[in-house]
């Protein structure tokens, strides 16, 4: 009986991937998987580039385009060269902890000699870093810094008072690697003596609990600290180590803006590391400049904004005579500044009502810097290099659709990978001037398939909102598609500050599922609307301390929009979306309740003040300073006003957005009396993943929407 069971499953699975359709079993079987080129890295003579592939680390030549053997041999899922090239630092096996860290085990491979060392005698290690005379490594082990000689083996180890959950050496807590994107806190000095270092004492920060069911007789406990919005974080502090004698100095920050100290960075000085500090608000900046012989601090600048900074997208490139770029959005757009040595401003590099959206590098031969930008409207990226002194800019990429470059180390040639919403990733070398040499990969096979089985394009549209803004959009029709009829209405959503849904580029993602929900008869729309990024820092925060207000006014206006369109029928209106998009989908039923007949809202923030302090606080405030602005927007507040048929969706051991959320939410939900289904993810993360989990959790889905939309 269980053969012919197992018999008829495997008949019906190999039915569903022939038939002409787009389905959950082509997706998740990888039928639709695209083809990528992994680890690109230029070597240091500007003729080389590096990839990884099956078998090992293969060098290939840019001239000719041609593979010249492997440089390592071997199975590796990162590798990071030293400075010099002599030697390289290979990942051998890795096991995540956060977002951002991992621990990981490493070898060594001197290059010239040939010989390969494990890293801390094969032990695993956090956030490994040459010296930039690959004569040391660096490295973290249990909150603690150490380094190991390449010559002796020797290893020293530089901080002792690691201890988990209290204080960090070089290494970002939660919140600093979640909200500052990085694990890394530390930095040697170009000259290869020093090392400077923050600490963070996170004793007095609150803990979380969250309980991990596994198979256990009792469920276990993951603990961590995470400062929730107002409440106590990590003091910081940066100290400076100098390996010649083991000395270690404090570096005083009383002066300055020091409640965060989110990056450290290498400056072209022997003897120099720079600061960028922030106060708890998150609207000023200082940076800071620091010799690590006296310990001196000294401003070079600050920035400042009267809504916020964003802390977690510093760009800040350092020349060979120590004079710098920085990115700022202070004219209302996001451009690249030339700062002396001194802090300086020299002149602003980039202007227009578009932003630099990616710093590439400098050449100094040249005198060109290398960027992404919108220039060619904000659902599009490109890629231009630009004169620093007289201003003459050149598009060396596609005009459209989404376009990034991986450059030679002397911008002679680059690696284009471009898509648009009808093209998948093409991966296209090119010179420097932006002229095609050979096409490396393209993604053919991938949108035969998908074309195949009646794939239609997203069409681009703008929707004008009751600010008077063009909101950018994007639409999916049914193949078959009749003006004359009416169908129901799926909105897709993120909405956080920033972010971009509606973006002319190819998804791997939730398109395909958001495809195969068309051909069931369903248009699906994304709509971003204002606090979304790339029109403009007005645009974006116009949010702030109001943050959801305007995102969920914006859904609101989109679907009455949509509704007024012969082609919806407006009495069948859904919205779906994750993290922030699942808090606005949460609002969108209860605030918009009476647009919205369906919802569903996965691992959804419900109430502010249960997140964390350095992204909330970027945009609110804390809740002792701005209430209102945290529960005037929660949905937690009008779950009185929930109309429709609701699917809340979350990860019992989510460590970014809590279960709590959730849990409280549903219990205002239930105190309503109000009826809605739940789905709770046993000992799963933010990201709802693993085994059949991500199948099983799109069926879910799947099922709701045809049964209640």
């Amino acid at each position: 009986m269980k053969k012919l069971i197992l018999t008829l499953s495997i008949a019906a699975v190999f039915q569903s991937l022939n038939a002409q359709e787009i389905t959950l079993d082509k997706i998740y079987s990888g039928y639709y998987r695209g083809k990528g080129i992994a680890g690109i890295a230029s070597m240091k003579n500007g003729e080389n580039y590096l990839v990884i592939e099956q078998g090992g680390i293969a060098k290939y030549s840019y001239k000719t385009s041609q593979k010249e053997g492997n440089l390592v041999d071997g199975s590796f899922e990162s590798y990071e060269f030293s400075d010099d090239e002599s030697k390289i630092l290979l990942l051998k096996e890795s096991q995540p902890i956060y977002r951002h860290s991992f621990l990981g085990k490493y070898d060594i491979k001197d290059l010239k000699t040939g010989k390969t060392v494990s890293l801390n005698e094969g032990k695993a290690v956090q956030e490994p870093r040459f010296s930039p005379d690959a004569t040391k490594i660096s490295f973290i082990v249990d909150n603690n810094l150490f380094y190991q000689d390449l010559n002796s083996g020797k290893i020293t180890q530089i901080t002792q008072h690691g201890v988990k959950n209290k204080v960090l050496n070089g290494l970002a807590d939660w919140v600093y690697e979640e909200e500052f994107g990085h694990a890394r806190l530390y930095e040697w000095t170009k000259n290869s003596q020093d090392i400077l270092f923050v600490k963070l004492v996170e004793t007095d920060v609150p803990e979380i609990y969250i309980p991990m069911y596994g198979k256990s007789l009792y469920p276990t406990e993951m603990r961590y600290k995470y400062p929730k919005a107002g409440e106590k974080n990590s003091i910081a502090t940066a100290h400076i180590y100098q390996l010649s004698d083991g000395k270690k100095t404090k570096v005083n920050l009383d002066s300055f803006k020091n409640y965060y100290i989110p990056n450290v960075i290498q400056t072209s000085n022997p003897d120099e590391i720079v600061l960028i500090t922030s106060q708890r608000t998150q609207n000023a900046s200082d940076v800071l400049k620091v010799n690590t012989k006296t310990g001196q601090a000294t401003k070079l600048f600050t920035e400042t904004d009267d809504k916020w900074i964003d802390t977690d997208n510093v760009t800040l490139e350092f020349m060979e005579d120590n004079s710098f770029l920085w990115a700022s959005e202070r004219d209302g757009f996001r451009h690249l500044y030339w700062y002396d040595k001194d802090g300086k401003l020299k002149k602003q590099i980039t202007k227009g009502n578009w932003e630099v959206t990616e710093y590439y590098g400098f050449n100094p031969k040249t005198k060109e810097v290398f960027v992404q930008t919108t220039e060619k409207g904000s659902i599009n990226k490109v890629v231009s290099k630009i004169n620093i002194q007289n201003g003459k800019s050149q598009l060396i990429s596609n005009a459209e659709g989404n376009n990034a470059a991986n450059f030679s180390k002397n911008y002679n040639y680059f690696i284009e990978t471009s898509s648009t919403v009808a093209k998948p990733y093409t991966f296209v070398l090119k010179d420097g001037n932006g002229k095609q040499l050979k096409e490396l990969q393209n993604n053919e096979a991938q949108l035969q398939k998908l074309q195949q089985d009646n794939f239609t394009v997203k069409e681009f549209i703008t929707i004008p909102n009751e600010a008077g803004d063009q909101m950018n959009a994007w639409i999916i029709k049914p193949k078959n598609f009749d003006k004359n009829k009416k169908y129901p209405l799926f909105m897709y959503q993120y909405s956080g500050p920033g972010s971009q849904q509606v973006s002319n580029s190819w998804d791997n993602g939730n398109t395909f599922w958001f495809e195969m929900l068309a051909q069931k008869g369903y248009i699906i729309a994304c709509v971003d609307g204002r606090g979304t990024g790339y029109k403009g820092a007005k645009f974006k925060k116009v949010t702030y301390k109001n943050l959801g207000k305007y995102e969920i006014e914006d859904q609101i206006t989109a679907a009455k929009w949509f509704g007024n369109q012969s082609y919806i029928d407006k009495s069948r209106i859904g919205i779906f979306g994750w993290s922030f998009g699942g808090y606005m989908a949460s609002l969108a039923l209860t605030k918009g309740a009476d647009v919205f007949k369906t919802g569903i809202a996965v691992a959804p923030v419900t109430n502010w003040r249960y997140y964390d302090s350095v992204y909330t606080e970027r945009f609110l405030l804390t809740p002792q300073e701005n209430p209102a602005g945290y529960d005037d927007n929660s949905p937690t507040t009008y779950a009185n006003l929930l109309k429709g048929k609701f699917l809340l969706i979350h990860g019992t051991a989510d460590d970014n957005v809590h279960f709590q959320n959730s849990m409280e939410f549903s219990e205002a939900l239930i105190q309503n009396k109000k009826q809605f289904e739940f789905m709770a993810y046993p000992d799963k993360n933010h990201g709802i993943y693993g085994g059949q989990t991500r199948p099983q959790l799109y069926q879910k889905m799947t099922d709701f929407i045809l049964e209640n939309l």
